[in-house]
């Protein structure tokens, strides 16, 4: 048998259509039909989360094949990519097939890029034949920067695994019905194992998406098992079509291991800044919170939005306080300059802040007032002058504590690592059996 790698990605739309269903659809045919085994769990890979043309998630998937005949599996999987994708509605998609014992160094690296930067299809396309990829697209071709991302990604380190259950299509469209009461009590029975299931503070089911998409829901946790506890554990409100796993980078801040100058720092790019804040945040309209940062002799402002509940915390920071925090670049305009979007915020270093007061009265004890600048001060009450003496510096307390602060469960991205996950991350992974229709 020979190991076929294949991937592809941006076969849906803001319409409709969804690439982890068509994975589900090509996975079911080609075990039962032609025979293929898997040689991992489906690969459901998150990219860069601020490219300005994704669709949702901007997520790509990859099949790793054991196969007898690749010529009858490349034909299927590019009959059921064309036919199952979004094309008319705006899906550019793009199909990649490497048969290999391995993954090259290029494309793991081509991948390790796109997690945090902007490539063109123009650098794929060159990859790709660098490699000997095979490789097939429809429309203007950049999901083939997707599906290269994805057949790069090993996840050899941290990962996560995703149970996704399936509507039938007779429900695409309708409300879902999903049972709060028992997403939470699924949550608190399953913790720190699975995440990102209910926003206790916002009262918000997250397991759920509200587009017209095939997925009924999705399960994220530390294990095939955890998460396939879902389908006795939940009970299910309508039936379904089926359900996968897949294993991913979800949860797994992979988008922010770059680290970022801003000197020249790139519109869409992703990572973290390690940084002193130089001006004092202020509140502006919506309750987002604007400052900004300094890097060596580089400056860039830094915004929080209200929806992370990161703002008040970012108000709570003073003038030269160090910090790292996760960005994604906003491109900037005639009118606005680049700006770093905050995805979290640690805290390393907390500057002294001080109340200044005026001195006391050596006569009267009433605080004195000041006569001007290098004029001294003079006391209302019983006119003592002083010339020689200094405004009093009184240390405050801070209202912020040195640590890590990430968004509220509503506001994460896919890509985002929860607190949970923080002392737990994956350092291999070893491959076991299970009864998920995603494996074997």
């Amino acid at each position: 048998m020979y190991t076929l790698h294949v991937a592809f990605d941006d076969t849906d739309s803001r319409e409709g259509r969804c690439t982890t269903h068509l994975a589900f659809k090509v996975v079911k045919h080609l075990k039962k039909q032609l025979r293929a085994q898997l040689v991992d769990y489906p690969l459901l890979i998150r990219l860069n989360p601020n490219i300005p043309w994704k669709t949702r998630g901007n997520g790509a998937v990859c099949l790793r094949l054991k196969v007898q005949d690749t010529e009858k599996i490349m034909d299927y999987v590019k009959q059921e990519v064309e036919e199952g994708s979004a094309i008319g509605c705006g899906a550019n998609p793009g199909i990649a097939f490497l048969e290999s014992d391995y993954v090259p160094t290029k494309l793991r690296e081509f991948s390790a890029h796109a997690m945090c930067d902007v490539i063109s299809r123009q650098m794929s396309e060159k990859v790709a034949k660098a490699e000997r990829v095979q490789y097939f697209t429809f429309g203007n071709g950049q999901g083939l920067v997707g599906a290269l991302g994805a057949m790069g990604c090993m996840l050899e380190r941290d990962h996560t695994f995703e149970l996704i259950t399936y509507r039938k299509q007779q429900n695409w469209g309708n409300p879902r019905k999903i049972d709060k009461h028992d997403i939470i009590k699924f949550s608190i029975d399953t913790y720190p194992h699975t995440f990102n299931n209910y926003d206790l503070k916002q009262r918000r089911v997250l397991i759920a998406p509200h587009s017209p998409d095939p997925v009924y829901f999705g399960i994220r946790g530390e294990s095939p098992n955890i998460v396939q506890s879902a389908l006795r554990l939940l009970p299910l409100e309508e039936e379904i079509e089926g359900w996968t796993i897949f294993r991913s980078n979800q949860g797994t801040n992979m988008h922010l291991q770059n680290e970022i100058k801003i000197a020249t720092v790139k519109a869409y790019t992703a990572g973290y800044v390690k940084c002193n804040v130089s001006s004092k945040p202020h509140t502006i309209e919506g309750g987002h919170v604007i400052f900004t940062v300094k890097q060596e002799d580089a400056e860039m402002p830094a915004a929080v939005y209200e929806p992370t509940a990161l703002a008040n915390v970012a108000i709570k920071l003073e003038e030269g306080d160090a910090i790292e925090i996760g960005v994604g670049v906003r491109k900037g305009t005639t009118k606005h300059p680049k700006i770093l979007n905050t995805e979290y915020i640690r805290v390393l270093k907390l500057e002294p802040v001080y109340e200044i007061l005026n001195p006391v009265c050596k006569m009267c004890s009433r605080r004195m007032k000041s006569e001007g600048k290098n004029k001294g001060f003079q006391c209302d009450r019983c006119k003592h002058k002083e010339q020689n003496i200094k405004k009093i510096l009184v240390p405050q307390e801070r209202t912020i504590k040195t640590g890590l602060y990430i968004p509220t469960p509503k506001a994460h991205r896919h890509l985002t690592k929860p607190s949970q996950r923080y002392g737990i991350e994956k350092t291999k992974f070893l491959l076991e059996k299970s009864s998920s229709e995603g494996l074997i």
